[in-house]
This record gives C-alpha cells, structure tokens and sequence, in this order.
C-alpha cells in the first residue's frame, strides 16, 4: 500500500530567503556527507522547463549510502539496493523529487513541494485529489524542538540547536516553544512524501523506513539551515549557482570522477605545454610519445594527469 505524508516544516523566513538556505544548505551537506566511498554523485544540473511547472532547475544524482541503511535492509540487501537515483525538478516555490533503486524497480520515492508564507495552515497547498487526501497523513516538523536521540535515523545536527542559536546578521533566534505564532517573518515549506514499495515481504516495513528517513532529514536540515543563517544570509540565488557548480565538480572529485569539459580542458593544457617542449602528442589521448632513447631508460609514455 502506498504511503503518502505531507511533512510541514515552518522557518522565521520570507519565501525568497528559503530559496537561498535550501540551495547552500543542501550543498554543505552533501559535502559533509560524501567520501571516496559514499555519497553523491552529480551527472547533471541544468535550467530546464516544462509546461506543468515552468521554467528552473533540474538535476540528476546518486546517492551511495551504504552506512545510512538500517540493519535489516544492509543484512539482506545487494550492494545495489544500496545506492539511489534521483531526479528533481525545482522550479521553486514548486518541486519535485522522484528517488528510485536500481535493484527494486517498483520501489518510488516522490516528493512533492510547495511553499507558502503561512504558518502551516494551508488545508490542500499541493492541490490533491480526494484519494489521495484520504490517505494523506499530516505531520507538522518543529526545527526547534529536539531530535530524538534514539531515532535509528537521527542525524547529529552540531554545536548549534535553533532553541540556542542568533543570528548575527537578521538578530533571528533563539526559537523557542510555540515561536511560530510570533514569528515574522514566517513561511512553511509543505513537502508530500509518497511511497511505493510493492516488494513481498519488505515492502510495508521498507515504506514506513523511508517516511521516518524522510522525516529525520528534513528536521536535521532544516535546524541546520537556521543556524547556517549568517553564512547564506543575502547571498543571490546567481552566486549560490556558481557555488553549486563548483560544488558538484568537489563531489565527483572526492568520488573518483573527473569532469569532460575539466579533463578536457586540463588535455588541451598538457598538449600545448608539451608542443612547446618539443615532444610529439597523440591528439586522440593526449599521451606524449617518447624517442627511442628514453624508451630504452624504462619511459613508455607520459599520461596527461586526471
């Protein structure tokens, strides 16, 4: 049976700043979280455009996460099960994200978002129908209050909690119990999580998983995003996406992964400092071949470096 919760996640800010803290937060953590074994992989991040949701930005990730599983999915699943694929769509103040396995074909993650400037009030901001109404469980995410250390999927936020932190920049802060009701300014981010893991023996347990999963993160990141205040506070969303270039390029690095345009670029500076050096180059592979002299010293050729 599909599982279907709308998450309402409230912050002291106006739908424009929300914008800017959940592009630099999403790439902080995503270089927190990635190692040379785990982690994300960008393959793309381009402007698109579409007739349902206009025009914004679309990328395509995987996740490899072996750690981030519980045990009873690790204990009985192939490396594949181990790693995502996902898509989003964030032509914000609406998004969507679609999340799938490799190995489980009918597994699905979706991810539906929109953004209001209320207090989590809006009764169908995501416009669904009456099944899936039906179905909808609601749960209002509070960044202040404490996460639950015995939470299989808690993720430690650092030194800094919501309930304690000020910002230096807007004064924002601390958030304290029932701050909502104060709060100016205030929006809330409404996210619907909808899985379906029609997988015999697993698939309800793998459903509820996910929504807890879904759930942590997003309290986890959302804290974070408040007490990362000072470091996105008027940032331009045209200076966040160079910074998300760049950061992709630090992701696939620190995965092994060399970028096509760099390594072209890097091919084309090899070539010509070799040229200059007198040396003559293979254009195909960007190699530098060596005389008969140096091959006879052990020298087969020279790689250009990744």
């Amino acid at each position: 049976m599909v599982q279907i919760c709308e998450f309402r996640i409230s912050m002291p800010y106006t739908l424009e700043e929300y914008q800017a803290a959940q592009s630099f937060m999403v790439m902080k953590m995503q270089q927190e979280s990635s190692t040379s074994e785990e982690g994300v992989e960008v393959l793309e991040n381009r402007p698109f455009e579409n007739e349902e949701l206009g025009k914004g930005q679309y990328t395509r990730k995987i996740y490899h996460f072996a750690s981030k599983v519980p045990v009873w999915l690790a204990a009985v699943a192939p490396a594949a099960v181990l790693q995502m694929e996902e898509e989003a769509w964030n032509a914000y103040p609406r998004c969507r994200t679609i999340i799938k396995c490799p190995y489980f074909t009918s597994f699905s993650i979706t991810i539906e978002s929109n953004h209001a400037p209320d207090q989590g009030t809006s009764e169908n901001l995501l416009d669904l129908n009456d099944q899936d109404l039906s179905l909808r469980v609601i749960d209002h995410v509070d960044i202040a209050a404490p996460a639950p250390a015995a939470d299989a999927w808690y993720v430690e936020v650092g030194k800094d909690e919501p309930s304690e932190f000020v910002s230096k920049k807007t004064g924002r802060g601390p958030l304290n119990e029932g701050w909502q009701r104060t709060s100016d300014p205030i929006m809330t981010a409404y996210k619907l999580v909808r899985v379906d893991a029609p997988i015999w023996a697993i698939g309800w347990k793998l459903e509820q998983a996910v929504i807890q999963a879904e759930r942590a993160l997003f309290l986890a990141s959302h804290k974070r995003s408040f007490c990362w205040m000072d470091d996105w506070h008027g940032l331009t969303m045209e200076q966040l996406r160079k910074m998300e270039k760049k950061n992709d390029q630090e992701l696939n690095k620190k995965r092994g992964i060399v970028d096509s345009s760099q390594d072209a670029a890097t091919k084309s500076t090899m070539i010509e400092a070799a040229s200059l050096a007198g040396s003559k180059i293979d254009q195909e592979t960007g190699l530098a071949a060596v005389d008969g002299n140096d091959r006879s010293q052990g020298a087969q050729r020279v790689a250009v470096p990744a």
